[in-house]
């Protein structure tokens, strides 16, 4: 496979399917109450369970289908997450009861690794030298998808109702799943040639990936802490007009750094080693929440949003890079899957962490608790240079 092609292949089909994940976020409490819950700790109940419920099903199968990928190729997991869960994402939009969209949450959860598989298959065929970039461009259809998913869903749910919304996200990831069917093109000699190599996983290969895959989880839960609890306090900084806008862009502003920052930091990752710029990242990152929670008005709150999505532009890719050059060929599905469960489960946590510490100490303390889990994490990278050492492309190690 040449793999400029498939990395732009890729990107769109990961825009589809995120773009058509973000589509339902913003109205999901609004869809819920329309099922039937009123009572507004009922609506908070049930919100967190149906938004939490694909996370946790999410974390146990990931690394099951990247172990059937090591053995039958990404291309198959791919059709897998994508027609699978656009059926079951377009299913959402025809239950009566919120019990019904949970458990089809939940399915949908075990559907999902599409984003893990997409990685994986550009990560196998990209040459060490070049996966940086590559990886960090692929990062970007992620980040814009994210960035109008939300936006043409708040828009398009008042025109056409919060069921055709589902459908319509269906769809989406429905033709990600085509995209793969008909343009990606994996190499069966190359399957063929792992399983012979290994037909069974040898967990012990994976130890050293350890690091990175708790990495990953501290990463996306300091992250995540403070997420949901963003436009919250972007209303306590505002009062002015157009209220709604700003807070959405209090969100979107960190996504509009994450396009920047993903791939610069990836080609420096290249360059300069992944373990520095991960390492650096991770600092930075934990430096601009200082602003936010010193900001005493909304300019300050917004400057420091752009400048940790800057920084957290590098994080994903620099991580996915050591899972390609730690990771055994004939494991590299799996570690991608226990990668992605890492990160499903900073998901899942981190707003628990965020909203518990916001109810005793107050929201601003939520920034300092994720600038200590993001400074922490980076000591531990920077302190471990056994990364660096086993993943340095050969230009690096002469």
């Amino acid at each position: 496979m040449n793999w400029k092609r498939t990395l732009w292949i890729l990107w769109f089909s990961n825009f589809f399917v995120v773009c058509g994940m973000s589509l339902i976020l913003p109205f999901l409490p609004l869809y819920i109450e329309q099922l039937g819950v009123h009572n507004t700790q009922s609506l908070e109940k049930w919100t967190g369970w149906i938004f939490a419920a694909q996370f946790a099903t999410s974390v146990i199968f990931q690394p099951l289908w990247g172990a059937i990928a090591d053995k039958h190729g990404r291309k198959v997991m791919l059709l897998r997450a994508g027609f699978g869960m656009g059926i079951i994402t377009a299913l959402m939009g025809i239950v009566t009861h919120p019990w019904q969209l949970l458990i089809l949450r939940l399915i949908g959860g075990a559907f999902s690794g599409f984003i893990s598989m997409a990685t994986s298959l550009q990560a196998s065929i990209t040459p060490n030298e070049h996966s940086g970039k590559a990886l960090g461009t692929l990062q970007t259809g992620l980040i814009a998808g994210n960035l109008l998913g939300p936006l043409i869903g708040g828009l398009l749910a008042e025109k056409i109702g919060y069921n055709h919304i589902f459908f319509l996200t269906g769809m989406m990831i429905t033709i990600a799943g085509l995209i793969i069917l008909f343009f990606v093109h994996e190499d069966k000699q190359a399957i063929k040639k792992r399983i012979a190599k290994d037909s069974k996983t040898n967990w012990k290969l994976l130890k050293p990936l350890i690091p990175v895959f708790f990495a990953s989880f501290i990463t996306n839960m300091g992250m995540m802490t403070i997420e949901p609890l963003a436009t919250v306090y972007a209303k306590s900084l505002y009062h002015g007009i157009h209220l709604e806008l700003i807070a959405g862009l209090v969100i979107s502003i960190t996504g509009i750094g994450n396009l920047i920052g993903a791939p610069t930091l990836g080609r420096l990752g290249d360059t300069l080693g992944q373990r520095k710029i991960l390492a650096f990242a991770l600092l930075m990152a934990a430096i601009a929440f200082i602003p936010q929670a010193l900001a005493g008005q909304i300019t300050m709150l917004l400057v420091g949003r752009f400048l940790l999505g800057l920084f957290v532009g590098g994080l994903v890719p620099s991580l996915n890079v050591f899972v390609k050059k730690l990771a055994p060929k004939e494991i590299q599905g799996t570690a991608y899957g226990f990668n992605s469960s890492s990160l499903f489960l900073g998901n899942f946590f981190g707003p628990l962490i965020g909203s518990n510490v916001a109810a005793f100490w107050g929201i601003k303390s939520v920034f300092y608790v994720t600038m200590t889990l993001l400074l922490v994490n980076s000591i531990i990278i920077f302190s471990n240079r056994k990364l660096e050492i086993e993943t340095a492309s050969p230009a690096l190690q002469k």
